[in-house]
């Protein structure tokens, strides 16, 4: 039964739900500047799980360029109803969002749900026979439990602004739903992390961290995240060992934290949290309470039985008062989900049929039995499980591990950023070849400057010029972490990777530009900085206004200064020489 509910100057929206006994609904409940926020009920007689419903649109394909998703990377092309499959959304993948954008980088609309804790389908796609873009959302696609009431809130913004910005004021909107409130930041989130994932995987020792720690200290990273090793001497890269978590590398915890402590860094350690490996002492306990033993890793912990919750809690909770930790990497949260072999329902010891819902009061649980312990824990996410119901009881993501390559780390946080409110975004561990050129190796770190850095090179055998590099993007970036961090945040053409990037504050503007484009200038503030994070050694600058005299200074990637002089940002083009991976600082004049 498909019926047309409602309609909206732009299209109208048709529900499909082919069950007779199951009754749906779709109001309005603002429609006011080109926004309107819909409510879609659904009601059933009795307890059921229901058939998928769908609720479907349309509009012309005018000025269409790509459509953004949450986790498309470089593949925000559009894409024909006839490719692939419609973008999931839960809990644990992703955001029930998407944008569809424009050849100028304008919104033509952003979709966005406020259920983000089931599962939810959502798609914007092109259809050839009459080249209008068709939008669909859909519900039950998925469904874990029967229910005889289901609410939704839908929000379409057809707004004429930038992209980024309908994108960036959806998570004020989701953060009105009690189910959505984020935690607070702590300033540690906020702050440069060292890692040691890249450049040791399992392979970890303690002499060797702590030399590590006193340069990165030096250095301006104030954590340190113990990744996977130190819980099993089995350096395969497996998870057979998972589920006990006891310190088998690290023989004293927390002397071993201690030590690090004294040197001025806080410190949080790896888990892959639904990981029950065979070889542990929890495999043999909870037999018979996982999602499926068929994985290609571990067996995965069911969290719909509390005695798993309660587990699992008790592991992150006595490692934090026990060790002193300051706070957790807790990983492969999007392997909690639905498998062919996954009994259904609350029964047998369950007291949750959703998953979703199960990862919920688990997560809930583990941040406030965290907070209680330390208020200022830091617990990192990355993507895919960066959604904003995850902004619950993580204060970090982190982009999906792309080791060596800055232009995808790029993207991923520019991506992140545009969804995730006041998270902190943090970049994907940079990690490079030793025997990089330094200018090369500062492509790394200059391509993540709008999120917080995390390093994953040996520095004991970096050579000197590049200590010197890090050096100086890592004191760059903690001298002005509020403003990369906290100011608008303007990332422009999605289908060229993001070439140009930008955060602004009232007397900031710090311009990341990442290929060969011209540089536009359109606001005054008191303190421009361009950094040059490519390869060529000049930048082009077209100013929109005559903005007065500047002091200039022009630095190369190891913070060594190759000019100074004063400058009149006129109207019009400006060509500048920058080394490679350098920057141009400019400081207004003051005029009597």
């Amino acid at each position: 039964m498909t019926t047309n509910l409602t309609s909206y100057t732009h299209c109208p929206v048709h529900v499909d739900c082919q069950e007779r006994d199951v009754k749906t609904s779709l109001t309005t409940i603002s429609d006011a500047d080109d926004l309107i926020v819909y409510d879609f009920q659904v009601r059933c007689e009795a307890p059921k799980f229901p058939k998928p419903i769908s609720l479907r649109w349309k509009f012309p394909g005018k000025n269409v360029k790509g459509v953004w998703k949450p986790s498309t990377d470089f593949s925000k092309r559009i894409q024909a109803d006839w490719e692939l499959k419609p973008m999931e959304s839960r809990i644990s993948v992703d955001a029930p969002i998407l944008s569809v954008f424009g050849h100028d980088d304008v919104n033509v609309l952003t979709i966005a749900c406020n259920d983000a804790i089931n599962t939810l389908e959502l798609d914007a796609v092109l259809r050839e026979e009459d080249n209008h873009i068709y939008c669909e959302i859909v519900i039950f696609s998925k469904p874990e439990r029967a229910i005889t009431a289901y609410d939704l809130q839908i929000r379409l913004d057809f707004r004429d602004v930038h992209f980024s910005r309908s994108l960036q004021d959806v998570s004020p909107w989701w953060e009105t739903f009690e189910e959505l409130r984020p935690i607070a930041v702590p300033d540690i989130a906020r702050r440069p992390v060292y890692s040691t994932w890249y450049q040791f995987h399992q392979n970890l020792d303690q002499e060797t961290l702590l030399n590590e720690c006193r340069i990165a200290a030096e250095l301006g990273y104030c954590s340190i995240i113990i990744d996977d090793g130190w819980q099993t001497i089995d350096s395969n890269r497996g998870y057979d060992f998972t589920g006990d978590w006891q310190p088998d590398r690290i023989d004293d915890m927390a002397s071993f934290v201690e030590k690090i402590h004294s040197l001025g860094m806080q410190v949080a350690i790896w888990y892959s949290v639904p990981f029950c490996g065979v070889k542990s002492k929890a495999y043999q306990k909870f037999k018979g309470k996982f999602l499926t033993e068929d994985h290609r890793w571990a067996p995965v912990f069911d969290p719909r039985y509390p005695e798993v919750r309660d587990h699992l809690i008790g592991l992150y909770t006595n490692a934090m008062r026990e060790w002193n930790l300051d706070g957790f990497k807790l990983d492969f949260i999007d392997d909690f989900r639905l498998y062919e072999d996954t009994p259904m329902g609350a029964k047998d010891g369950r007291d949750y049929a959703s998953i979703n819902q199960a990862v919920d009061r688990l997560l809930s649980d583990v941040m406030l039995e965290l907070q209680q312990i330390n208020p200022t824990a830091f617990i990192e996410f990355r993507q895919k499980y960066t959604g904003p119901a995850m902004r619950k009881y993580g204060n970090m993501f982190r982009a999906f591990d792309c080791p060596g390559d800055a232009v995808m780390n790029r993207i991923r946080i520019a991506d992140l950023r545009m969804y995730c409110g006041n998270t902190a975004i943090h970049a994907d561990m940079i990690t490079w070849h030793p025997s990089e050129s330094v200018e090369v190796a500062a492509l790394q770190l200059t391509n993540i400057m709008f999120g917080v850095p995390q390093l994953s090179v040996t520095l004991q055998d970096c050579r000197e010029d590049e200590l010197n590099m890090i050096r100086f993007y890592t004191h760059y970036w903690n001298r002005h972490s509020d403003v990369l961090t906290k100011g608008q945040f303007k990332a422009t053409r999605p289908l060229a990777n993001y070439p140009l990037q930008q955060v602004v504050t009232d007397r900031y503007t710090i311009i990341g530009v990442h290929d060969d484009y011209v540089v536009p200038i359109s606001s005054s503030t008191d303190h421009i900085h361009v950094l040059n994070a490519q390869l060529a050694s000049e930048i082009v600058l077209r100013c929109s206004d005559d903005f007065g005299e500047f002091r200039a200074s022009v630095f190369d990637c190891q913070g060594r200064i190759h000019l100074e002089s004063e400058v009149i940002l006129s109207k019009g083009l400006h060509r500048l020489e920058v080394p490679a991976c350098g920057m141009i600082q400019f400081e207004r004049i003051a005029t009597s």
